[in-house]
């Protein structure tokens, strides 16, 4: 009978109880589930996010055996299986993104992110910063995506997609240089 974690423990001991004990999985489920919720919010929209959770959950519990025990924060694990599920969900994210730019409407939002989203400016480049993102590549989105709305270090990113961290800057490098030009060309400028 495995011990259980106490309230503190670090991310790698409660997998390692919650194999013999699934229920203590569950810890992870209130560390992690807000954070991964907005970034599939915000990702995939209101519409799959919850969907996106749960079968990173599903997914995570599934392979939880093979957590790397070296890795003490599970964040990161825990947004790359989210990533691989909303890539699944790319074609929705596409068209979500390109009627977001087309519409003008800026998404609504839960959080210390609605004080961002209050600012007169960022609502009026919603729509252009929409249209950027849909005009980068999968792969520069989600390495973009995961350092801006999941707060991952390079590092991370690194893991949480099987990259190298050189792919990780140059493509979060040419994903910012996209977004600035696409700003840029529509009027926009770093200041606004």
């Amino acid at each position: 009978m495995t011990q259980i974690p106490p309230p503190a423990a670090g991310d790698a001991a409660i997998v390692v109880a919650s194999i013999d004990e699934p229920e203590h999985f569950a810890a992870l489920y209130g560390r992690y589930s807000r954070q991964l919720y907005r970034y599939a919010y915000r990702r995939v929209g209101p519409e799959h996010a919850e969907d996106v959770v749960a079968d990173t959950f599903v997914a995570a519990f599934r392979r939880r055996e093979s957590y790397d025990l070296t890795r003490p924060d599970a964040r990161p694990w825990l947004f790359g299986i989210a990533t691989k599920e909303i890539a699944r969900w790319h074609r929705a994210e596409a068209a979500r993104l390109r009627a977001l730019a087309r519409s003008g409407v800026t998404p609504a939002d839960d959080g210390m992110a609605d004080a961002v989203a209050d600012a007169v400016s960022a609502r009026a480049a919603a729509p252009v910063l929409a249209e950027a993102l849909a005009a980068l590549s999968p792969g520069d989105r989600d390495v973009l995506l995961l350092a801006a709305w999941g707060d991952l270090t390079y590092e991370q990113i690194a893991g949480t997609l099987e990259l190298k961290i050189g792919t990780v800057r140059s493509r979060l490098h040419r994903a910012r240089r996209t977004v600035r030009a696409t700003l840029r060309a529509r009027g926009w400028n770093e200041e606004d």
